[in-house]
């Protein structure tokens, strides 16, 4: 797999730790080696993704580039070579720098940390004073220590009921009129409604509605400006199998399979579908439904791809998902190789779904790999080096650079998981060799949970200095 324009390591780190000969680089400019083949770098030079929520950090971050610094020094120190800063939130407004979204002022969440930096997890307003540019700040800090810095784009949110000052309502969908049209429309027990009128505090815009994906793409437009490694789609997708039944979705469906439907949404999904899995009983339209949705989301990342590289082309394009692929349709998110074909094993896939495989769109895929900690290890989904696996079976080398890996959430130390401390530290230590050896690198979630137990950068540290990798058992079986 040649990922020479992609594998982008700091020579002087790496030279540092003693891991690799001079001779083994290709082309070397702004103190960077470009690797010229994967299976020639050693696991420890593999790439080791962090990402940092808008929300839960923005106490710690917001007035404070100072705290920026600090915190990606220990990310840089503790082993990661890469920094995934999230620029727009659940809210749908922004951290940096465009005349499409208000900037984030104020953000209303499970805050984690007090003010002084002490864990407390009550839901409160935390308010941001300072002015100077967000994301700059982490391209500057983050460039200095030779961290790579891609942007987290929260694609298809566009509001939300709770998230604003004090627990009201914030994103673009509540505060501009004209763009109430894009919200996305729910099942709503087969009568659809608008999601502004349902109950879900987070608002998802309609991915297929044409104005929506300019939007999205006139704002991707302004974020390649900056001058970042990479931009990474997150929620890129529908939010569940419950949307979007809106009237303009309907009239693209039905001219996407040639046939009025007599019932709507009733045709396509059964009364008593959950929003998440489909049951037994398919409606008469249910599989061409999926592959419709899977058509516009491909057709959106094309398009999305198409608005960040006409502005700048060395700007890696990619996406987060989850990695649970046999369950991930209902998302209409299909993140596989267009030759990898899910109608062979599943009922739920047409034998058209693989030709919107996404994968050869993208120049790099973070998968969430989020199992438990007694889950690390295997070649299944549900555990964290399985997921990986697996979706390297899928990916099949269509997109040259895919990272998994946990969220070592602090819940897990929670009285009902019944996990101990010693768990939970190997096995963050564990999971990087585990999703690392399987496939083309690390990513871990989040960097709030290093910050509330910093025993876990320790944790990870041990795993991202360490860990050696067993290249042919990780490709020893075939995807069906």
């Amino acid at each position: 797999m040649n990922i020479s324009k992609i594998m982008k390591l700091n020579l002087a780190a790496v030279a540092a730790a003693g891991l690799f000969s001079l001779s083994s680089c290709s082309d070397d400019y702004d103190g960077f080696k470009l690797w010229e083949n994967v299976e020639t770098v050693t696991p420890q030079l593999k790439p080791r993704y962090i990402w940092v929520d808008a929300a839960s950090n923005f106490v710690d971050f917001a007035d404070s580039q100072e705290n920026i610094a600090r915190d990606l020094t220990l990310a840089k120190e503790s082993g990661f070579t890469d920094v995934v800063v999230d620029v727009r939130s659940t809210s749908g407004n922004i951290l940096f720098n465009s005349t499409l979204a208000p900037q984030i002022r104020a953000v209303h969440t499970w805050a984690y940390l007090d003010e002084n930096g002490e864990r407390n997890t009550r839901k409160r307003t935390v308010y941001r004073t300072a002015n100077f540019d967000y994301l700059q700040a982490f391209i500057d800090e983050g460039h200095k220590l030779g961290l790579r810095i891609h942007a987290g784009f929260n694609t298809m949110t566009g509001g939300h009921s709770e998230a604003g000052a004090e627990g009201t309502p914030t994103g673009v969908l509540f505060t501009d009129p004209e763009k109430a049209e894009w919200a996305t429309w729910g099942y709503n027990y087969g009568e659809p409604k608008s999601v502004m009128e349902l109950s879900q505090p987070e608002k998802f815009f309609n991915p297929g509605h044409p104005e929506v994906q300019e939007y999205l793409c006139n704002l991707l437009k302004d974020l390649a400006k900056y001058d970042l490694d990479g931009i990474v789609l997150d929620r890129g997708r529908y939010n569940d199998l419950y949307s979007d039944f809106s009237p303009v979705s309907q009239q693209q469906f039905e001219e996407y399979i040639g046939v009025k439907l007599s019932k709507f949404p009733g045709d396509i999904l059964p009364e008593g579908t959950s929003n998440t899995t489909l049951g037994k009983d398919f409606g008469p339209y249910t599989t061409k439904w999926l592959e419709f949705r899977a058509k516009t989301i491909h057709d959106f990342m094309a398009k999305a791809r198409e608005a960040v590289k006409s502005v700048n082309p060395d700007i890696m394009f990619g996406v987060y998902v989850g990695a649970w692929y046999n369950s991930y349709y209902n998302t209409g998110a299909n993140w596989a190789s267009k030759t990898y074909d899910p109608s062979k094993t599943a009922q739920w896939a047409s034998t058209r779904y693989k030709n919107y495989g996404y994968a050869d769109l993208m120049d790099q895929i973070l998968l969430g790999a989020y199992a438990n900690p007694k889950a690390v290890t295997g070649t299944t989904e549900w555990t964290m080096q399985g997921f990986c696996h697996q979706a390297m079976l899928k990916i099949r080398g269509a997109c040259p650079l895919v990272v998994g890996g946990p969220d070592v959430d602090w819940r897990w130390e929670g009285s009902s998981a019944q996990y101990t401390k010693d768990e939970i530290m190997g096995a963050i230590t564990q999971s990087v060799s585990a999703c690392a050896g399987a496939c083309d690198g690390y990513f871990l979630f989040d960097m709030i949970h290093l910050k509330i137990d910093p025993e876990k950068w320790d944790a990870i540290a041990e795993g991202n200095l360490g860990y050696v990798k067993d290249w042919e058992a990780a490709y020893g079986q075939t995807a069906e």
